[in-house]
């Protein structure tokens, strides 16, 4: 069931979204993006400014158009009718049914008998590994089985678009990937939209990743394309790469600043082109002097913090990186405000177009 959907909310987001039929998008933002606007707006529980949606064939809202000949009146599905299920961050459970008749509630509220729900609600639980909870509440349950149980009940309504808003969010290091786990085999052929800031989310679950900024689009794609050719910073940092933009040169590129950076072209953007510059951090040596020597690119920065990170230090400048081993840091002496140069050869540099 194929999703598209265009939406104004002022202030806050101002951006299109559309799911193929059996494609799982995953959106990336940094906080206050307007990732769960987006999602409140699709599934029903916002009404934006502007905009419309549908689902399939059917609308699920519009806002209407002002136009004196052509006038279209408003129209909005409620969140119940839209076919649409939101699965948010806590698993917000009914307290006083069993695991059971939580998951039974959904398709009971759509009119199917006890009987008929709860053998469905046993279906979805087993979907998840989750059957052997049935007959508890959930107080019994940990953060990781609650949610596992939270994503059958969303399932037995049935969905056309399935929406989670950061599920693994509140779960543990050891939650999490037996929920992301059962989620990549649910997910499996059904349209669903998944917030998330873990790039493992993308990898695992998504076909394609949009990106917000301050409430709109500023990068999508497939997966693998968006975080290895990232053209946005947010991306650019999911993927864990340096990014530098500015205008593509037969050199290189010509960053913002006047900086030349010298790399290797992709061969599609010409010479005067917006374009990026990416490189990652475990590519860049760290100097206290300018160095001499082989063609390489050298930033002067100051550094802003240091952080430990996969056995190396992160050396930070701004919105550059660097990572280096410890004894190298140690050596150079490295702290907040110092005055260094972050060197990278050529050959470690790729250049695109933005």
């Amino acid at each position: 069931m194929s999703f598209t959907m265009s939406a104004r909310v002022d202030g806050r987001l101002d951006a299109a979204l559309t799911v193929a039929p059996g494609e799982t998008v995953a959106v990336f933002g940094p906080n206050g993006a307007g990732k769960s606007t987006l999602l409140a707006v699709a599934a029903g529980l916002l009404r934006p400014d502007a905009g419309s949606a549908r689902l399939g064939d059917r609308q699920l809202f519009a806002t209407g158009d002002g136009g004196r000949q052509h006038r279209v009146p408003p129209h909005w599905f409620p969140p119940h009718r839209r076919g649409v299920a939101l699965l948010a961050q806590e698993a917000l459970l009914f307290p006083h049914l069993s695991v059971l008749d939580n998951v039974a509630f959904a398709p009971r509220s759509g009119g199917k008998s006890r009987a008929e729900s709860r053998k469905a609600a046993r279906h979805w639980l087993g979907e998840v590994d989750a059957l052997e909870l049935a007959e508890r509440r959930p107080a019994q349950l940990s953060g990781g089985q609650a949610q596992r149980v939270a994503v059958a009940r969303a399932l037995a309504a049935e969905p056309e678009l399935l929406l989670l808003d950061e599920p693994m969010a509140a779960l543990d290091i050891h939650a999490a990937p037996q929920l992301r786990r059962v989620l990549k085999r649910v997910l499996a052929g059904r349209s669903a939209v998944i917030v998330t800031h873990d790039v493992l989310d993308a990898l695992m679950l998504a076909d394609r990743v949009v990106v917000l900024e301050r409430g709109r689009v500023s990068e999508e794609g497939p997966v693998r394309e968006v975080l290895g050719r990232p053209r946005s910073a947010f991306a650019a940092g999911l993927a864990g790469l340096n990014l530098m933009t500015g205008t593509v040169t037969a050199a290189g590129l010509l960053a913002a600043g006047g900086q030349l950076v010298t790399g290797t072209p992709d061969g599609e953007a010409a010479a005067g082109e917006p374009g990026v510059a990416a490189f990652p951090p475990s590519a860049v040596s760290v100097f206290l002097e300018l160095p001499h020597g082989s063609p390489r690119n050298c930033f002067p920065v100051t550094v802003t913090e240091l952080e430990p990170h996969a056995g190396r230090i992160r050396v930070r400048a701004g919105e550059l990186s660097a990572d280096i081993t410890p004894a190298a840091s140690a050596e150079l002496g490295l702290e907040p405000g110092m005055r260094v140069f972050f060197v990278v050869k050529s050959a470690e540099v790729q250049v695109y177009g933005a």
